[in-house]
């Protein structure tokens, strides 16, 4: 029965038809763009990657923005202002985002730490005995 109901599912993933650049730079732009800010609603994904409405938005908006002139950076601003530096993939290193920079390296070393501290432990432990 599942089987059967898992056959009759209509699939909603659509495509978007890309859009049509007369620039051969604008449209280099946009396809960097896309692929360099991230979908808020996936996470993992760009918005070049999603299909999410708010990625599709967001691709609407970089070619608007692309069109009237805009900058690759002055794209990424715009957007970064609008959602805030998680949209980046790399995110600029500030007092909002420290956490993301830092977090990794300070992880590792508490691992490591936590890690020495055990064998430690456990030597002088069986060296005792």
């Amino acid at each position: 029965m599942i089987l059967i109901w898992l056959g009759y599912t209509p699939t909603y993933a659509t495509t978007v038809a890309p859009p049509t650049f007369t620039d051969p730079n604008q449209e280099q732009i946009y396809q960097a763009l896309i692929h360099e800010l991230r979908c808020l609603v996936c996470q993992n994904q760009t918005i070049g990657d999603s299909n999410a409405e708010l990625a599709q938005d967001m691709r609407r908006k970089t070619y608007a923005l692309i069109q009237q002139g805009y900058t690759e950076q002055q794209v990424a601003d715009f957007m970064s202002q609008r959602y805030g530096d998680f949209v980046l993939y790399n995110p600029p290193f500030n007092i909002t985002t420290a956490v993301l920079w830092l977090a990794p390296g300070l992880l590792l070393i508490l691992a490591l730490w936590l890690l020495l501290r055990y064998i430690r432990q456990h030597t002088s432990d069986t060296s005792t005995s």
